[in-house]
């Protein structure tokens, strides 16, 4: 695989290239990514902002309600409206990358399942893919150069 990975929207209006690896990869299937994205789950790379270097075009911020209350921006392309990534939490020091808007969608397999409790049934797990009803301990979870990343993204905003 790639060191550098590109995607973009789907009219090409937006163009992105992730300069790292992500952190780590959730598939989540809360009833709000249910709902926002029209499917059974989202695949989100979680990344640095700083490591996510727009090649053309501006998304624009798209703020979305969520059971937690907590704000949501969703960065959608202008013209085509495609989802390229999200803010969760008003923490911009990181993306959580929607990885279907890469050129290769499938680079990256979830490091973990979260909000299992309200994954659609016909939805099969693989049994080596750690799953969880609502969310996991990132400390017990995250491979420790990834907690170092997050740590140093975290202190530099």
């Amino acid at each position: 695989m790639a060191e550098i990975y590109e995607g973009g929207c789907a009219c090409g209006a937006v163009r992105y290239r992730m300069t790292a690896q992500p952190m780590f990869v959730h598939c989540c299937h809360c009833l709000d990514c249910q709902k926002q994205t029209g499917s059974a789950f989202v695949l989100n790379g979680i990344i640095e902002t700083d490591r996510v270097v727009l090649l053309r075009g501006e998304p624009e911020p798209d703020r979305m309600p969520t059971s937690s209350g907590r704000p949501h921006d969703i960065y959608r392309c202008r013209d085509c409206g495609t989802a390229l990534w999200s803010n969760y939490g008003g923490r911009t020091w990181v993306r959580f990358l929607r990885l279907s808007t890469l050129d290769e969608p499938h680079a990256f397999r979830p490091d973990a399942h979260i909000f299992t409790r309200s994954k659609v049934p016909w939805v099969r797990i693989p049994d080596d893919q750690p799953a969880f009803d609502i969310y996991y301990d990132m400390a017990t979870l995250w491979p420790a150069e990834s907690l170092a990343r997050r740590e140093a993204a975290q202190a530099s905003a």
